[in-house]
């Protein structure tokens, strides 16, 4: 950042020195989603934001466990640096924290000058100036799901859901949440600057459910992000484990990552009106919004790669799981992996219901965004809607059934990849293969108990 742009950050050094901050927390995600920091002293933060935080690019390349996995440009190249500097309009006081303000950082190569290849915020970027091209600015609102875990000694795991109640279903207040965490956490959520609007205990036991506000795609993203950070550190502030883990437990259902989908575009008076609108068009939605459904549906095997990114991801598919496992969609039809919900006009927009909680806020919207793009420059209708109950594969296609199948259709499909960056799709496909091959040379607690005493 040049000289000329100092007398901002003093401001900004000013501000959060009367709101008495003393530190600056600058956050990144990484390849997966989960955050990446350094906290910076307040003093320091101008050169934070002339030089940028050195950190080894490799950490976009390692695992949850601390491995790092060889991808091209980190063990091979000598684990160079990524240059992170501090986003000072994203700053926000950390209400849980006294003394912390948190901001995202953009990420730099400082071989290059341009953003790290593996840098989801910056693949975002690169869709959304694809789709400016078209004259849309995509529109989002996520939905996000995650288990609260209370610590249980001497189980498996030693965790236990927080409540164990069953049978409250979308419900608030003390029944399914008698220690009244929803009301905690979005309460500091809301006073984060999140744009949350609404929370329910969901529907098993300890599982909740907040919903963001709509907004341009990348900062859809930054929140949600964000929002998950948040809860995962308010649960261990409190000695808890909040999990976004697609299926934690055989027994109970998993947690989704739903995308509302709409796009915005101008119209003849130089204001702006929903693209996927259209009162005289099959089902009320405009072609725009027919064509973008169809790209979904066409590259929704590759899509899968991102939205379910684990190989816990594909235990949470099943018959009557209500998460999508065939490739189709339906009006207001909950059992379709594409719901076009009723509200028309302003509200017109898709829901994807393919995504898990598991997956990073930005590929997941970005890959989204990408199909659908394919499909609107592709301009094909999608079929006729899914008509009652779905999962019957007689009317409708698999989408992959394991992590390995939709890693090989993401590779395959060179027109999502070409969208995404081939550097990047290339990178991801050799990170997650590589937590495919770890998972198949672990030996688990179901196969000792169905094979070590009778063979």
């Amino acid at each position: 950042m040049s000289a000329s742009d100092t007398p901002e950050i003093r401001r900004h050094m000013e501000r959060l020195a009367a709101e008495g901050v003393d530190v600056v927390r600058v956050v990144y995600p990484d390849l997966i989603g989960t955050d990446r920091a350094r906290d910076v002293l307040l003093d320091h933060l101008p050169t934070a934001c002339e030089h940028g935080l050195a950190f080894c690019r490799a950490v976009y390349h390692t695992t949850p466990q601390g491995d790092v996995v060889p991808v091209a440009g980190g063990l091979d190249a000598g684990l160079p640096d990524v240059h992170v500097r501090p986003d000072l309009s994203t700053l926000a006081v950390l209400p849980w924290e006294p003394g912390v303000a948190a901001c995202l950082g953009e990420v730099i190569d400082p071989a290059t000058s341009a953003p790290a290849p593996e840098s989801p915020r910056d693949l975002l970027r690169t869709v959304l100036a694809r789709c400016a091209e078209q004259g849309l600015r995509p529109v989002v609102g996520p939905e996000l799901e995650y288990f609260l875990l209370e610590p249980a000694p001497g189980t498996p795991t030693g965790w236990r859901r927080s409540p164990e109640t069953t049978g409250a279903v979308y419900t608030a207040g003390l029944r399914s949440d008698p220690d009244n965490h929803l009301l905690r956490t979005l309460r500091l959520l809301r006073d984060l600057g999140l744009g949350v609007v609404t929370g329910n205990h969901e529907f098993d036991g300890g599982q909740y459910e907040i919903n963001l506000t709509h907004s341009g795609a990348l900062d859809a993203a930054d929140r949600a992000f964000r929002f998950k950070a948040a809860v995962k550190e308010l649960a261990r502030k409190e000695g808890n484990l909040a999990t976004f883990m697609a299926k934690p437990f055989g027994d109970a259902g998993g947690s989704g990552f739903h995308l509302h989908l709409s796009c915005e575009t101008s119209d003849d008076d130089g204001g702006t009106r929903n693209a996927f609108d259209d009162p005289a068009g099959a089902y009320g939605l405009s072609a725009t919004a027919r064509h973008a459904l169809a790209g979904i549906l066409a590259h929704a095997p590759a899509l899968a790669a991102l939205a379910n990114p684990t190989v816990n991801s594909y235990k949470r598919f099943g018959p009557d799981t209500l998460a999508p496992w065939l490739i189709d969609w339906g009006l207001d039809n909950r059992s379709a992996m594409l719901r076009i919900p009723p509200e028309r006009g302003s509200g017109a927009r898709l829901e994807l219901r393919l995504g898990d909680a598991s997956a990073n806020p930005y590929l997941l919207i970005a890959g989204t965004i990408a199909a659908a793009l394919l499909g609107v420059r592709a301009a094909e209708e999608p079929p006729a809607p899914l008509e009652g109950y779905g999962y019957d594969t007689d009317r409708s296609a698999l989408l992959p059934s394991t992590l390995s199948g939709a890693l090989d259709a993401l590779e395959a499909d060179t027109a999502l990849s070409d969208v995404l960056g081939k550097e990047f799709t290339a990178s991801y496909l050799t990170y997650k293969r590589n937590e495919v091959e770890r998972f198949q040379r672990h030996v688990t607690d179901w196969e000792f108990t169905e094979y070590a005493y009778h063979l």
